[in-house]
């Protein structure tokens, strides 16, 4: 790896390597948004919904605007999701015992098993990834990222 020192970089530096970064985010992001529209036939699931599904298993039942916030998405766009899963019986609405008009959104029993078949089939995809990548290059990698998301926490998702 190029450029590899245990110093920070100055702003500038930063701001090149960064930029380096989104150059690869970008294709990796397109490209794994084109395998799951792919395989929506055979798992039944758009993006957005894998993605309502993958968080619920994830966190637990959360509200629409709690998911919009976790991943950075309208909550419109969340709100058709959650409708499109409870449509095909993959979430429910339960009572929020925090927020009497905010229902919480959960997974059923169904989607519990969807979102476990569409993980182990990305599991076995992301087996194939090439290389001898450690722990601390991929602890780096999700620090790096990290950090560049926190950089726009002030860019308005709706």
């Amino acid at each position: 790896m190029t450029g590899m020192t245990d110093a920070p970089l100055d702003p500038d530096a930063l701001a090149d390597r960064l930029a380096e970064v989104y150059l690869l985010v970008g294709p990796l992001y397109r490209r794994v948004l084109r395998a799951v529209e792919q395989n929506e036939t055979v798992e039944g699931v758009s993006v957005g919904v894998r993605a309502v599904l993958d968080l619920l298993h994830r966190t637990g039942p959360m509200t629409v605007p709690q998911m919009g916030r976790a991943q950075s998405l309208s909550r419109q766009f969340v709100q058709r999701m959650v409708n499109d899963a409870a449509a095909g019986g993959l979430v429910e609405t339960v009572d929020n015992p925090a927020h009497r008009r905010s229902r919480l959104i959960r997974l059923t029993a169904a989607g519990r098993e969807r979102i476990a078949a569409v993980a182990a089939r990305e599991h076995g995809l992301l087996r194939q990834v090439p290389g001898d990548l450690t722990g601390p290059e991929v602890d780096a990698c999700l620090r790096v990222l990290d950090r560049m998301l926190a950089a726009l926490d002030d860019v308005d998702v709706n």
